[in-house]
């Protein structure tokens, strides 16, 4: 059996993102799933070193690297409509679930249980910090729109850093307050 698995995800790149905003610079899922990814790994690291965590950093990078696969099969549906009420936040969460399915079916049967856990994991601390990472860079994409002078996303920069306020996350905290305003910066004044 021919696998179609890494093909399915190598489409991640034409699933754009922020479909109901006008933007200044396009975002696809694949670039967002790797600031993701280096996100997440960044908020697992300071949870280790700077709070004496015990978390794998690798792990959590993997599962951001993978936590919108299911878009592949489903595409991104805005924020929202994705959480404007219980009843589609439980259906689309069912959705997922099936669409998590079909790319692990995809696989070959060797890999599968390999990928599972990836595609299905249940670990909560692990989903904590990588939502808190995908809420980081949703925030620094409205951060980088701003800084090119598009109001159209003043008001989502607002409710995500509310939303990055509200999960107290000591290693986001610390994120914030030694790293974020630097994504408001141009090249010039980083140097």
């Amino acid at each position: 059996m021919k696998s179609h698995f890494f093909a399915y995800i190598s489409r991640m790149r034409y699933i754009p993102r922020w479909a109901l905003m006008r933007n200044s610079f396009s975002e696809n899922v694949q670039e967002h799933s790797h600031m993701v990814a280096v996100l997440a790994h960044a908020l697992a690291v300071i949870r280790n070193e700077v709070f004496d965590g015990d978390v794998d950093a690798g792990q959590v990078a993997v599962y951001a690297l993978y936590h919108d696969a299911t878009e592949i099969i489903t595409g991104d549906m805005p924020t929202p409509i994705k959480y404007y009420n219980p009843e589609i936040k439980a259906s689309y969460r069912k959705v997922e679930s099936v669409a998590a399915d079909k790319l692990i079916s995809l696989l070959p049967h060797e890999l599968r249980a390999s990928y599972r856990p990836i595609l299905r994991s249940d670990n909560a601390e692990l989903h904590r910090i990588v939502k808190a990472a995908d809420k980081l860079s949703a925030h620094i994409k409205c951060l980088e729109e701003l800084k090119a002078g598009n109001l159209e996303f003043k008001r989502a920069a607002e409710q995500t850093r509310a939303a990055l306020e509200e999960m107290r996350l000591p290693e986001l905290d610390w994120f914030m307050e030694h790293c974020m305003d630097s994504f408001s910066m141009t090249l010039d004044e980083l140097e």
